[in-house]
């Protein structure tokens, strides 16, 4: 089901190789073979759900993490890919955030601020996120955790032709699950709690193996450092500051969406767009906020963070989504490697394929 955009598409993309990639390019990508031709169009197919358990994530191995869930985890952060297309052109399934949805938009900084790079004020970027659940479950009023990666280009033309290094983020409700009724109650946190005793038994078992297995290819599994945004576009010789946490939440300006076990894919193109009509009628909108001060407390399994000093300094203005194969399969997002001090990439916890530290 996968689509090929174009050859040179495939070389700025694959690994080992890449060098950057064209928005136009991913773009292009995530919209190639949606689940539904019109989102709530008459006669078209449910939203496929993928399963998450232990077996599909670990190959029923209980004592050990596979070698298959290792070397994933370890590609995450190794290759900066956007676009994984794999030998039969038909990208890889995720093992923990398998369902979601991706949007399209701008990433906007309107307020001074102390960081570098594109958390500069003034900053505008294209940005492509996924939004997703993790674990199987996609309906409100049952235990999810939902959550929005991003990454971000650093151009305001969608027709740029460049290859661009993007910068990419990773944001989470509590990693145990919460029962956030709609998009706009949930807060995510590029630093979650994690409650684990929330997903039950099997839930426990699976999440602590994955945790585990994180930490075998990097220092922190459960906190995503946002350095890659403060260097975006900053020159060499200007001195990293990026700040320690950042929260995304819904516009207090956005309508919240109604229905009974709704689907969160549904209930985001209900934000964009009306049923059955192919074209963006409305944007989605999240504030972007930071702080350097916070604390954790707890163990691995029932971590807690409290923060002060939250500040807003812009937003995520989202103009266009989609449900789709290459949104659930071939779009990659780079996960941040752990550095002792975020601003100094010498302090990286992983050199050249390998945890050194």
């Amino acid at each position: 089901m996968a689509t090929t955009v174009n050859a040179q598409t495939v070389v700025a993309n694959d690994e080992p190789t890449y060098a950057g990639s064209r928005y136009s390019d991913v773009v292009a990508a995530i919209f190639a073979n949606p689940y539904q031709q019109v989102w709530g169009g008459a006669g078209e197919p449910p939203l496929p759900i993928y399963e998450v358990t232990f077996s599909s994530v670990f190959g029923g191995v209980i004592f050990g993490a596979t070698r298959h869930f290792l070397n994933d985890s370890a590609r995450t952060l190794d290759t900066g890919a956007d676009l994984r297309w794999g030998p039969d052109r038909k990208g890889f399934p995720r093992l923990v955030h398998p369902n979601g949805i991706c949007l399209t938009g701008r990433w906007q900084v309107t307020e001074d601020t102390p960081y570098s790079g594109y958390f500069r004020k003034d900053s505008t970027a294209l940005i492509v996120a996924r939004y997703s659940t993790c674990c199987t479950e996609t309906h409100r009023g049952h235990n999810r955790s939902l959550s929005m990666v991003g990454k971000l280009f650093p151009t305001t033309d969608p027709g740029d032709p460049r290859p661009l290094r993007t910068a990419n983020f990773m944001t989470q409700e509590d990693i145990g699950g919460a029962k956030s009724v709609y998009i706009n109650d949930a807060d995510l946190r590029n630093a979650p709690d994690v409650t684990v005793a929330r997903r039950g038994a099997s839930g426990f078992a699976l999440l602590t193996r994955v945790g585990m297995t994180f930490q075998k290819v990097d220092r922190e599994g459960s906190q995503r450092q946002l350095y890659q945004i403060a260097e975006l576009g900053k020159p060499a010789s200007e001195p990293t500051r990026t700040p320690q946490f950042m929260r995304l939440h819904v516009s207090p300006r956005q309508p919240k969406i109604e229905g009974a076990n709704l689907d969160f894919r549904n209930e985001i193109m209900a934000q964009i767009f009306d049923r059955g009509d192919q074209l963006p009628k409305r944007t989605l909108t999240f504030d972007i906020e930071v702080t350097d001060d916070g604390q954790t407390s707890g163990p691995q399994v029932a971590l807690k963070r409290t923060f002060q000093n939250w500040k807003r300094i812009g937003a995520i203005v989202f103009d266009n989504a989609v449900i789709s194969y290459n949104g659930d399969r071939v779009i990659h997002f780079n996960h941040p490697i752990w550095r002792d001090d975020r601003n100094d990439p010498a302090t990286a916890t992983r050199v050249d394929g390998r945890k050194v530290r």
